[in-house]
């Protein structure tokens, strides 16, 4: 369940004046009644938009109340409180809806008041039309002069209070959406922060992502819709009452029309439930694998798998279609019923008065129109209405099933009042098991005591459970049984190196204040000083993702350095050493492990058989258990299992006597001239120059206005000029633009990867490519039929009063420069809303694969402000984008008030007779609808405009520039090549020669067994593996070993390396190995120092020189 007990996550929101000088926070917070009511607080934000491309600094920061941090603060106190008022016999967890409902309530009702103001507003039309139809048949003869000019301002005032509480409504409403939005994003980062290991089998990164990217951004919508549902069944009440004042019993044949057009919706809304669900569930699909593609596809290229992969995301694909296209036809067939049912309202209405022979004359028949045209707009928002709702519900469930998903069931460590604690490390007939099955244990009966400052290895074969262990102590592996305590602060080293994006200092700072001598200390006793001097700018350089642009020795030292700086009690190094060659394996350990660390408990788990003689204890592990824990002597005299370990790592070694060179015994510190050494020998920092041309480059986006070109670009994809129908002309828009963007990512060079964050491409592939799947079709749509109902609305006007166009037109030429000006600022900030999205999302993917490290370091607080910062930066210029739709609309109903009060100025001021009372009717009638209808047009057109950067968006990573060709034609083969072949296999023993026989024969499903993302239900030598195995099927002619057996123990090692000389006798076989006895068995050794090639030559011959 959702835990509602975090103190860190309910700390105070930093005040305003804390923030960043070149930022200030936002106008609306403290602007006045009249400015937040006519939104003048955002004039300069549009003139600076106007005059130059917006960027990140010119956009003030959100208000205390809307930020992420703040919002999540409230939303955990609102679920404590309702936590509380549980009885204790309710075991049900908290409504995560009902505390956000709670939490927003007043600005819900605030927002319903205006909702009600404007429906009421709007109400008024259908009577001051009636009454001036009444006014020019002579009905009313008092001073009718006067009375018209009272009505015609009346009309004004009341167009001018819809206008001031429907753009009230929906700034609010956009507000409030985006609270909610910030309060989801924040909680589902701060839920993967505490995922248990079941729960992260259930939920991938790539679904992770979505919930993220995409379902939050669905729910944010609703609060927009919300006050629609309620509003829409209010205004046909007050539209029927008025109809039935007009036409008497033949409303109810109007009631009737309404109650059939629900009805015939009501099978289908299930139905659209159900194909957004599966939809999501596809897109899931599609995701994860398109991010296991992306992360590795390194390795994809390497093995020329890009077909195979590529072809299994566009299976994936065509599933997500059908579903999408399931539900844009469900949608697509709401909108032809609801589009339609103000047109047979009318048609049975007036046939009803025919047969009842209700009289008709100019008053009922345009108060009748003018009703209509009403809830004609409301009406027709149905089908988008509950397209919203659905994708919301979908989306909130899916949320909440993740944010109910099993935590770690808190920290194996403990507090402890005193570092200098006797026993930090402690367990007592332990059983751990990742899947929580106390059946299936990972580790069994683990009895273990660590004295403070004990040195303690950790050895045994592949797959032993020798990092589970280390899991285990930093409380990642659910416990099954006995007790464990572990007291003191933590640094962890894992065995799969975890690299942050940023640069080297930040990689090693890890959040800590700086200390310069400390600072040097540590890149001494990493051996990293040389390397900092190799690199473009020294420890600012910036490390690409997941560390691209270093080596896995750089790697691992600079875990190794940040696990130093850090200053812990207890180190637990995972096969550490294992990435670099044995000369610096063997100086990292002196200088690191025996030196820095001779004063903190070090639990080490190696392969280096050299280092145990000098730890104070080791653990011997097989198949889960501790089988023997004792010092090197005692264990090796005992034990023949740890005599087999040693005597194959010595069997292997003759040329090299490593036990030489290692520290002696409990080494305390540096003698005076070691530290004179690192003290003389430290990085210093050189003037470099500017880092704008490190490896990260600044995402690329559009600026200014881009023309036709991104609609243009939609449009052309499936003829899209001739294709009206939305829902083919949509999914095969989507089809098209995804195959493009699918074949350019996978034939982009690995420069691309190497300098582009992941979080950039899944933005991409995930929240722009649902817009343009499900919202832009419909916006496309609504556009275009808005701009046509808006434009045939103002020519009827201009046909019946001509007289308005002195008016009309120069509003339709202000309309254009208003509309103008609005864009300019408009798109940037969308575009600037894709851009942090992606930096949201990179920051999500690189805290989830290095979760463990996090959470072994207390670094999740940190992580968590700089997400809430990330998801506050990303709201900006959502914020701002709202803002102003709502300022350029409420400035153009305010235009159209005016034309429709000069047309009733002009109908009282003309002689009586002028027009006849079906020209004041029909003139008014249309004059009436002419605010919603041409506002209506210009919202939709800029609402499709912000949607369409999403087209811009993919069509930046559709033109990637790609590397060779696949096929090169003066390269092919003969025609009739192969004229003869055959697939046989007998006696396969893959497994067997790459040491997983007996791992895979004790897994239940054998060869089906499920391999999670990353590998991570297999340990890291299983892992190398399975690669080996992969390499072993393919037969080729050239294999390329990167430190392929690093992670794995010297006996298997030995097997291993008889297996490659025995099977790929006809390969060339080129490996980068650190093992002495692996680089002597080798035909030729290449030696390579600061990237250059120091010796090649035999082996033999290059240990004579």
């Amino acid at each position: 369940p959702l835990k509602t007990d975090d103190t860190a996550d309910s700390q105070e929101v930093a005040a305003d004046s804390s923030e960043s000088t070149h930022q200030k926070v936002t106008p609306f917070a403290r602007a006045g009644i009249l400015s937040q009511m006519t939104f003048w607080w955002l004039n300069p934000l549009m003139k600076t938009g106007y005059q130059k491309p917006l960027d990140d600094k010119d956009m003030p920061l959100l208000g205390a109340a809307d930020r992420a941090q703040s919002q999540y603060s409230m939303f955990l106190e609102k679920l404590n409180k309702n936590k509380n008022k549980q009885t204790s016999h309710d075991a049900t967890p908290p409504s995560i809806l009902w505390a956000i409902v709670s939490q927003h309530k007043c600005g819900i009702m605030v927002s319903g008041l205006f909702a009600l103001l404007k429906v009421l507003t709007l109400s008024t039309g259908p009577l001051l039309l009636r009454a001036f139809i009444n006014l020019s048949t002579g009905k009313v003869t008092s001073d009718s002069k006067h009375e018209g000019y009272m009505l015609a301002a009346l009309m004004f005032i009341c167009k001018l209070c819809e206008s001031l509480s429907q753009r009230q409504w929906y700034f609010r409403t956009r507000r409030l959406g985006l609270q909610v939005r910030s309060l989801l994003s924040a909680a589902i980062y701060r839920k993967q922060q505490k995922l248990s290991s079941s729960a992260k089998m259930a939920h991938s990164s790539g679904q992770i992502m979505n919930y993220l990217t995409v379902d939050a951004y669905r729910v944010g919508e609703f609060p927009y819709w919300f006050h629609q549902t309620w509003t829409t069944v209010v205004q046909l009440c007050i539209a029927l009452v008025i109809l039935y004042s007009a036409v008497g019993a033949a409303m109810v044949s109007s009631l009737v029309v309404v109650v059939i057009t629900v009805l015939c919706n009501a099978p289908l809304a299930k139905l659209q439930h159900r194909f957004q669900s599966k939809l999501m569930e596809a897109t899931d699909a599609r995701l994860k694998a398109m991010s296991e593609s992306l992360v590795h596809m390194k390795v994809l290229k390497l093995y020329a798998w890009e077909g195979h992969f590529k072809k299994a995301i566009e299976e994936l694909r065509e599933v997500e279609y059908r579903w999408l296209s399931a539900f844009q036809l469900s949608r697509a067939y709401n909108s032809v019923l609801f589009w339609s049912s103000p047109v047979w309202v009318s048609a049975v209405t007036f046939l009803t008065c025919y047969f009842l022979e209700i009289p008709l004359d100019a008053s009922n028949v345009f108060t009748f129109i003018a009703t209509l045209r009403l809830v004609q707009d409301p009406i027709r928002a149905i089908p988008e209405v509950l397209g919203v709702v659905v994708q919301a519900k979908v989306a909130f469930t899916r949320i909440e099933k993740f944010l109910g998903a099993p935590e770690l069931n808190g920290r194996a460590k403990e507090k402890c009042s005193s570092v200098a604690i006797s026993y930090p490390v402690a367990m007592n007939s332990c059983g751990f098991s990742w899947c929580e099955d106390p059946l299936k244990p990972n580790l069994k009966d683990i009895s273990l005591v660590v004295k403070a400052g004990e040195k303690v290895a950790i050895c045994g074969e592949v797959g032993s459970g020798k990092s589970t262990l280390l899991a285990a102590m930093l409380g990642e592996v659910p416990r099954t049984q006995g007790t464990i305590q572990v007291c003191g602060k933590i640094a962890y080293v894992s065995q799969n190196a975890w690299i942050q994006t940023g640069t080297v200092q930040e990689n090693i700072l890890f959040g800590s204040r700086m200390d310069s001598q400390r600072y040097q200390e540590t890149l001494a006793r990493c051996s990293l000083v040389k390397d900092l001097e190799m690199l473009p700018y020294g420890d600012d350089t910036e490390i690409g993702e997941r560390g691209v642009n270093l080596s896995g020795g750089q790697k691992q030292r600079l875990q190794l350095a940040r696990a130093l700086y850090q200053d812990a009690d207890i180190y637990l190094l995972d096969d550490p050493f294992s990435a670099v060659d044995a000369h610096t394996a063997t100086s990292l350990f002196n200088e690191y492990v025996m030196g820095a660390l001779s004063d903190k408990t070090v639990l080490l788990v190696t392969h280096q058989v050299d280092f145990l003689p000098v730890f104070d204890s080791i653990l011997l592990m097989s198949d889960g258990e501790v089988i023997r824990s004792a010092p090197y002597r005692d264990l090796f005299a005992d034990c023949q299992e740890f005599k087999d370990l040693v005597n194959a790592h010595k069997d292997t070694i003759e040329i090299s006597d490593v036990d030489n060179n290692v520290a002696p015994h409990r080494a305390n510190g540096t003698s005076t001239k070691e530290k004179h050494h690192i003290n003389g020998s430290g990085y210093t920092k050189s003037e470099k120059p500017s880092p704008a041309h490190q490896l990260i480059k600044e995402e690329e986006r559009e600026t200014g206005d881009t023309g036709l070109k991104p609609y243009m670009i939609y449009l052309r994809q499936n003829r899209g000029f001739i294709c009206l129908s939305v829902v083919v002309l949509g999914v095969q828009t989507s089809r098209s633009l995804f195959s493009q963007l699918l074949d350019s990512l996978f034939r982009a060079p690995m420069s691309f990867y190497d300098s582009t964050p992941l979080g950039r491409v899944l933005s991409r592939v995930s929240s722009d490519l649902s817009t343009v799947d499900l919202d832009v079709p419909f916006a496309f749509m609504f556009s275009l039929s808005a701009s046509l109902n808006g434009y045939s609305n103002l020519g009827v006007l201009a046909v019946v009063t001509w007289q308005v166009l002195f008016v009309s037109v120069p509003m339709i030429v202000l309309s254009v420069r208003l509309q103008r000006y609005y864009l300019a600022s408009a798109k940037e900030l969308m575009r600037i809303n894709g851009t942090t999205k992606s930096a949201l999302a990179n920051h999500l993917g690189e805290s989830i694969s290095g979760a463990i490290t996090i959470r072994a370091f207390e670094e999740e607080d940190r992580f968590f402000d700089k997400n809430s910062d990330l998801v506050d930066k990303n709201a900006i210029p959502y914020f701002y984008n709202f803002a102003a739709t709502e300022w350029l609309i409420q400035r153009l109903e305010i235009m159209s008030a005016a034309v429709l009060s000069f047309s009733a100025f002009l109908i009282v001021l003309l002689p009586p007779g002028t027009f006849s009372p079906g020209f004041v009717g029909m003139a008014l009638s249309y004059g009436l609808s002419i605010n919603m209808s041409f506002v209506s047009s210009i919202r939709k057109q800029c609402t499709f405009a912000n949607q369409i950067i999403s087209v811009e968006r993919v069509n930046q990573y559709m033109d990637i520039k790609s590397e060779a060709a696949e096929v090169i034609e003066e390269n092919r083969p003969a025609p009739d090549w192969p004229q003869i072949g055959s697939v046989e296999i007998r006696d396969l023993k893959v497994l067997d020669k790459c040491q997983l026989f007996e791992a895979v024969q004790e897994k239940e499903q054998g060869l089906d067994s499920l391999v999670a993302e990353d590998g991570s239900n297999w340990s890291m030598g299983q892992r190398q593996l399975f690669c080996l195995g992969r390499a072993l099927l393919r037969r080729c002619h050239i294999l390329v070993l990167d430190e392929a057996t690093a992670s794995i123990d010297n006996g298997t090692d030995v097997v291993l390396q008889k297996t490659i000389r025995t099977e790929f006798t006809h390969c060339t076989v080129i490996m980068v190995a650190h093992r002495i006895p692996t680089v002597m068995d080798c035909n030729m050794v290449l030696a390579m120092s600061d990237g250059k090639i120091m010796e090649y030559d035999k082996p033999t011959n290059l240990m004579e020189t």
